[in-house]
């Protein structure tokens, strides 16, 4: 992307597209980091939107409704689009934003995914392709997207911006990736100054999403670097000796070390870890039972539902059916209301 031409009286516009449950803190980082650099340098340098699929005002994954200025179809030409996803980032994909995205695409624009927009751009066919395979998105949601999309590069980064395509982890991280793209358009300086007035230290992209507060020693410990190793083997669990061969040591020590560390035994963490994935797979996606029972490294459904009800209190079926419930229950709730009590 260059910067815009200081005699264009066309200032850059960024479209904010909303879907339902999108992350309202990621949202206002964003706009408000236009906003500070308008105000800031005493100058209209940016404009933006907030866009819906009908015009009318969305849901955020806190509860709040948040009004647009138009619907997708009115929506003006810009420069950036950045699509927000949260919670239900596969339920609310229409045909209609798909169009729109790969219309953006076509004609130049910058397309980002912030949180888990990166699966409507993925169906799209605009990220996540054989030629840009690499992408960022909120780690809770990597399984899931990595079933969907297995050619993609996921990064355990905050965000990426690769030519004209961004992603993003979604959080404070919205933020870094606004600030960046508000450098290429008005240089590092302005940047920088929105960060100081938002009482923020700008972060690489490289930035691993999840830091924990370690010490890049500590990052790379056995105990940690045997997490990792679970969680990209959730499909098909690898065994003790496995493990303790891909990490250079003894079962004994491996043992030792994760009691130690984690307070538990190597087979018994990973089970905890293969099921907080299945947990994922149940809030993001509505893939059948089995189908996230396989990708957590569970043979049979029924074991599956049962070691789940052990650890949360409820089945699988019952985990997603409850969610989904008070999700389509925050959904236009005055008509809601109407349907659960016709006489009122």
């Amino acid at each position: 992307m260059n910067a815009p031409d200081p005699t264009s009286a066309q200032c850059p516009r960024f479209n904010f597209l909303l879907e339902p449950e999108f992350p309202l803190n990621a949202l206002i980082l964003a706009s408000d980091a236009l906003r500070i650099a308008n105000q800031n340098s005493g100058r209209h340098l940016f404009d933006w939107s907030f866009v819906s699929l009908d015009g009318e005002p969305v849901r955020a994954s806190n509860g709040m409704w948040f009004s647009v200025d138009c619907a997708i179809d009115a929506m003006p030409p810009a420069d950036v689009f950045l699509l927000f996803e949260g919670n239900l980032p596969t339920q609310h994909t229409s045909r209609k934003l798909l169009g729109h995205l790969r219309t953006a695409a076509r004609f130049g624009g910058l397309i980002g995914g912030v949180d888990t927009g990166a699966f409507a751009l993925a169906q799209a066919g605009i990220v996540a392709t054989e030629d840009d395979p690499e992408l960022a998105l909120h780690w809770e949601a990597v399984p899931t997207f990595q079933e969907r999309f297995p050619q993609a590069v996921l990064k355990d980064q905050i965000y990426l911006i690769n030519r004209n395509r961004a992603h993003c982890a979604g959080g404070v991280a919205t933020l870094d990736m606004t600030l960046d793209l508000i450098a290429r358009f008005s240089g590092q300086a302005l940047a920088n100054e929105i960060a100081n007035a938002l009482v923020h230290s700008r972060r690489d992209p490289e930035t691993r999403q999840r830091g924990d507060g370690l010490s890049d020693v500590e990052v790379n410990s056995l105990p940690l670097r045997l997490v990792r190793l679970m969680e990209q083997n959730l499909d098909f669990p690898l065994s003790l000796a496995m493990l303790a061969d891909e990490l250079g040591v003894s079962q004994r020590t491996l043992s030792r070390v994760c009691k130690r560390a984690l307070g538990q035994s190597p087979m018994r963490l990973y089970l905890h870890i293969r099921l907080q994935a299945a947990r994922n797979f149940l809030f993001y996606e509505e893939f059948t039972i089995k189908t996230v029972a396989v990708a957590c490294g569970f043979s049979y459904p029924a074991v599956f539902s049962r070691v789940f009800k052990q650890q949360f209190g409820q089945t699988p079926r019952e985990f997603r059916d409850k969610l989904r419930e008070n999700q389509n229950l925050a959904v236009r709730p005055e008509i809601q209301r109407l349907i659960t009590r016709p006489n009122a």
